[in-house]
């Protein structure tokens, strides 16, 4: 019989995900077969992983496809990346099974449906309940036995809180996987956010009775002190529900990539991230990127954030101030990230103006996916992807290059040729690089350019574009990347640490099981086995 245990929370961003990849971690290190699982997540931050279902899905390990290729390569899905991550800390391949209904944001209450990998429709919330929501549990249910059937143990992770009274009959990651998997539940909750105690009584009381049963243990996350303060707290939560407290987690960051834009800053914020490793003000870089309002896969910049004197900063595109926001914030370099609606956060950007301050800025400009099409003279066919009936728009003009959106979707994992002699933003760079591609235009030149990774690619003198996520991901890239930013900003960037892309990958997960393992009751580890 398969273990399943459901990682559930009090609310959202209690560290669900983190508890899911250590647990992953820890039970594939002690030799059991262990799969991560989520039914449903909601997540801009996406990975390309193979097909688990469906006739074509094919071998992935032959797939080089050219990146200007119209065809549709079926044998490739797409899952969030909390499960991708949580595979790999499974020491597993990941596949679609792991995250089998996916909903990505796109504004205007209104999400892409992705079902076994597969993008189906745009749908309002309303209309995904009453349309789709049978379907989704049953690919999520036919997900799960799949997984089940080659697996001793599945690591089940929640969403949001699985006390939402109003969802209980429609909840497919909190209360209908733990009925269809059989699952014991693991409840988590957040001290920092205050009223942990309140917050995991009022979530018990308020389950249905047949997952208030299943209910084994919780765990306190994020605490912040001694943790011998919270005994009487401890005693009193434990009498009241009869639900043993199997652990305090401090609060740490293992590195694990975030799920969703919430971790970021707000729209309207400025925020900075890596600029907390000792290096002097005199020798970082400071990386501009637009914070876009409907940005996806932001986890694009985490490799460059993790570099010793590199600072991520997120940009308001309108800050409401008059000064020019790359100047604000003295930006050495300028990264355009991946959106999930490239026609209406284009308009955001000329609406602000920010357009403007790209064409006077004097460093390099670097735009992925999205933010690669955003860079191009224009968008045509435009009302399949944003709102408004607008066929054609043009773009911000620093590449000769066009996109045209179609109903497909491309999805790939990919290595291409690196060409650091086409870019000088590259110069040294050689061999391949290896990412993903997930995108639904396609993009045409519309004049000789040069191409320094791949057809996914574009460059004219301080600006580049590529359809690469993960691009930063590989050392060479990065190294380069960031050289040639401080040659740009006359800065003395001090050596990096050469982190490779499977070290990225794989110590998170490690630091993730190492507090579980120091933090949580040893006997209930040990107890989760088939």
């Amino acid at each position: 019989m398969t273990r399943t245990l459901l990682v559930a929370g009090t609310a959202s961003h209690v560290g669900k995900s983190t508890v899911v990849a250590g647990l992953c971690r820890l039970l594939a290190d002690r030799g059991v077969s262990v799969a991560p699982f989520k039914a449903q997540n909601m997540s801009n931050n996406a990975r390309v992983v193979i097909r688990a279902a469906g006739e074509d899905s094919g071998n992935p390990s032959a797939v080089t496809a050219e990146a200007n290729s119209n065809e549709v390569d079926d044998r490739w899905g797409e899952i969030g990346v909390s499960q991708f991550t949580q595979a790999r800390a499974a020491r597993l391949t990941p596949t679609t099974d792991c995250n089998p209904v996916l909903l990505k944001p796109r504004g205007d209450g209104e999400s892409q449906l992705v079902v076994q990998g597969r993008a189906r429709e745009h749908v309002p919330a309303g209309s995904y309940y009453e349309n789709h929501w049978e379907d989704a549990r049953i690919a999520a249910e036919d997900s799960y036995r799949r997984l089940a059937a080659d697996h001793d143990v599945i690591v089940a992770e929640g969403a949001g809180s699985i006390a939402e009274i109003n969802l209980h009959d429609r909840d497919l990651a909190n209360v209908e996987t733990a009925r269809f998997a059989d699952a014991d539940i693991l409840l988590l909750v957040d001290i920092e956010r205050g009223g942990a105690f309140a917050s995991l009584y009022g979530t018990i009381e308020l389950l249905p009775d047949d997952i208030r049963e299943r209910v084994v243990g919780a765990l306190i996350t994020k605490f912040r002190g001694d943790p011998s303060l919270l005994d009487p707290g401890i005693e009193e939560i434990e009498s009241r529900t009869g639900v043993p407290i199997l652990g305090v987690l401090p609060y740490d960051d293992p590195g694990l990539p975030e799920e969703d834009s919430v971790g970021l800053p707000g729209v309207e914020e400025r925020g900075v991230r890596g600029d907390d490793d000792g290096v002097p003000g005199e020798q970082r870089l400071r990386i501009a990127v637009p914070r876009l309002p409907r940005i996806s896969n932001a986890t694009d910049l985490e490799a460059l954030a993790a570099e010793p004197g590199v600072s991520v900063v997120y940009v308001p595109v309108d800050d409401g101030a008059s000064e020019n926001p790359l100047d604000a914030v003295a930006a050495d370099a300028v990264v355009l990230p991946g959106t999930k609606n490239t026609v209406d956060d284009l308009r955001a950007l000329r609406t602000a103006e920010f357009g403007d301050a790209l064409h006077v800025f004097d460093g390099p400009v670097v735009g992925i996916c999205g933010g690669y099409q955003l860079l191009g003279e224009r968008l045509t066919n435009a009302s399949l992807e944003g709102t408004g009936t607008d066929d054609t728009l043009d773009g911000l003009g620093l590449l000769p290059v066009e996109t045209r959106f179609d109903e497909d979707k491309r999805l790939e994992r990919t290595t291409v040729p690196v060409d650091g002699s086409a870019t000088p933003l590259l110069a040294g760079a050689e061999g391949t690089a290896s990412g993903y591609e997930i995108h639904a235009g396609r993009t045409r030149a519309l004049e000789p350019i040069q191409r320094p990774l791949g057809d996914a690619s574009a460059a004219r003198g301080r600006v580049l574009g590529t359809y690469l996520h993960g691009v930063f991901d590989n050392t060479g890239v990065r190294t380069a990347f960031l050289e040639a930013v401080a040659r740009s900003a006359g800065v003395e960037w001090p050596a990096h640490n050469a982190n490779s892309s499977g070290e990225t990958a794989t110590a998170p997960a490690d630091r993730a099981a190492t507090l579980l393992r120091q933090h949580v009751d040893a006997a209930f580890l040990e107890s989760i086995r088939p």
